[in-house]
C-alpha cells in the first residue's frame, strides 16, 4: 500500500480535513479534501477528490448526534472506508492546535503528556482548542496505534523579539505565559515557503503578509522570520474580525464588568461571537454580504475594517524598519478585489500603485512597475503546510 497523511483542522463550527499521499516525495498529492459545517446546528458533509470534483457529500440531522464527537467519529469511519477502496496506508494524523504556549515552537508528536500540557492553553484559545484537542482524543480511542502531529498556529512567531511578545505587566504574569503569542501561523509559514519561488527578491526583503478572512490578522516578515504580529495574547487581539473586535482598551472590559454587570461568560459571548464586522453591521459577519448591502452600518463596518489594516500596516512598517512588499491571502485577502483596493488606496502613502486591471483579475502581482511596493495575493494552504510539517515529523526529519 502506498503511504499517506491525514489533516485535521477542527474548528468551533467545522471540521476541515483532507489526505495526501506520496508522502515520500517532496511534492505531496492532494487526494481529497472537505468539511463539516454547522456543526451544532445542522451540520453538512463534503468532500470533494484532488481536481475538486465532489465525491460525497450528506445532511446530519440535529440532535445528539451532531456534535463534535460524534461527527469526529463519522469522519473517520468515511475516511478510512475511503483510504482502503484506494489502496492507500495512513501513516499518520496531522492537527491544527490553535494555541502552542511559550513551550511549543515546533510541530510535535502527540501523547498523553503533550495533550495535558496543551490542555492549559484552552483558556486562550476557548474557540479553538477544546476541539483542536478533542479530535486528537477521538482517534486515539478509535485508533490509538496511528501517529498524530500537532501543528501549533502560534509557533511561527516564536522568532518575534522580546520586546515584541512582552506586555507592560508584572514580571510575573509574563513568567505566567502571558505575553503576545500571535496566531495564523500556519497560513504565514505557508507563504513564507512559497516567497522564494514566487518572487525571490520579497523572499530576502522586508514583507507584510494580510491574512484577511473571518480571523484577520497581519504579520510582518523580515527574510521570510516573523518579527511582528497584529494579533497577541488571544485571537481576538489586533484587527477587526468577522464577530472578534480586534485591538480593544482593557478599560471596556472593566466597564462591562463593572458598570454592566456582565459575567465573564457573558463578556467572552460578546467579544467572541457577537462583535467586529457583525456587531458594528448588525448584519452579518460575511463581507460579501455586507459589501452588496446599501445600509449605512455595512458601509460603516467595512471602512472601519480598513482604516484599523491601514494603521497596522505603518506599524508593522515601522517594527521592520521599511517595507518591500505587501501580500494579500485568505478568502477576503485572496477574493476580494474591492478590499485589497481599499486598503491599498489608505496604504498608498508609503508609494503602492495598484494595477486596477491584474487586481479585477486577481492575478498573482497586482502592483503596477512603477511601484515603490510590490502587492502581491498568494492563496494560502495551511492543510498542505500541516501535512508536510506531519510528514517531515514522522520521517524523523524534525527533531522532536
Amino acid at each position: 500500500m502506498s503511504g499517506c497523511i491525514s489533516v485535521i483542522n477542527s474548528g468551533s463550527s467545522s471540521i476541515k480535513f483532507s489526505l495526501f499521499d506520496q508522502i515520500e516525495q517532496e511534492e505531496m498529492r492532494l487526494i481529497f479534501s472537505g468539511q463539516i459545517e454547522g456543526i451544532g446546528t445542522a451540520p453538512k458533509f463534503k468532500a470533494k477528490d484532488g481536481d475538486g470534483l465532489v465525491i460525497d457529500e450528506k445532511q446530519f440531522e440535529q440532535g445528539a448526534s451532531s456534535g463534535h464527537e460524534h461527527l469526529m467519529e463519522e469522519l473517520i469511519d468515511w475516511i478510512r472506508a475511503r483510504r482502503l477502496e484506494l489502496g492507500l496506508e495512513l501513516r499518520g494524523v496531522g492537527h491544527r492546535v490553535v494555541h502552542g504556549g511559550p513551550f511549543y515552537s515546533r510541530p510535535v508528536k502527540v501523547d498523553d503528556q503533550v495533550l495535558a500540557e496543551l490542555e492549559q492553553f484552552i483558556v486562550l484559545a476557548p474557540l479553538h482548542q477544546p476541539h483542536n484537542l478533542s479530535s486528537i482524543r477521538t482517534i486515539l480511542q478509535m485508533s490509538g496505534d496511528i501517529e498524530q502531529v500537532a501543528c501549533f498556529d502560534t509557533a511561527f512567531h516564536r522568532t518575534n523579539p522580546p520586546e515584541a511578545q512582552t506586555f507592560a505587566l508584572p514580571y510575573e504574569l509574563s513568567e505566567e505565559g502571558v505575553r503576545r503569542y500571535g496566531f495564523h501561523g500556519l497560513s504565514y509559514e505557508y507563504i513564507a515557503r512559497r516567497l522564494p519561488e514566487l518572487a525571490p527578491e520579497l523572499a530576502n526583503g522586508r514583507v507584510i503578509v494580510a491574512h484577511l478572512g473571518n480571523g484577520v490578522s497581519m504579520c510582518g516578515l523580515n527574510i521570510g522570520v516573523s518579527v511582528a504580529s497584529t494579533m497577541g495574547f488571544s485571537a481576538m487581539d489586533g484587527l477587526v474580525m468577522g464577530t472578534r473586535p480586534g485591538n480593544l482598551d482593557p478599560g471596556v472590559v472593566l466597564y462591562l464588568l463593572q458598570e454592566k454587570q456582565m459575567s465573564g461568560d457573558e463578556i467572552a459571548d460578546l467579544l467572541y461571537k457577537r462583535s467586529g464586522l457583525l456587531g458594528i453591521s448588525g448584519i452579518s459577519n460575511d463581507m460579501r454580504v455586507l459589501l452588496a448591502s446599501e445600509d449605512p452600518r455595512a458601509k460603516e463596518a467595512i471602512e472601519i475594517f480598513v482604516y484599523r489594516i491601514g494603521r497596522e500596516i505603518g506599524s508593522l512598517t515601522a517594527a521592520l524598519g521599511g517595507l518591500d512588499g505587501l501580500i494579500f491571502t485568505a478568502g477576503i485577502g485572496e477574493h476580494s478585489p474591492e478590499i485589497r483596493q481599499r486598503v491599498c488606496d489608505v496604504a498608498s502613502w508609503l508609494g503602492i500603485e495598484l494595477d486596477e486591471a491584474a487586481n479585477g483579475r486577481g492575478e498573482t502581482l497586482i502592483s503596477r512597475p512603477q511601484s515603490k511596493i510590490a502587492v502581491m495575493v498568494i492563496p494560502t494552504n495551511e492543510e498542505l503546510m500541516i501535512a508536510t510539517h506531519t510528514r517531515d515529523v514522522l520521517l524523523g526529519d524534525v527533531t522532536v
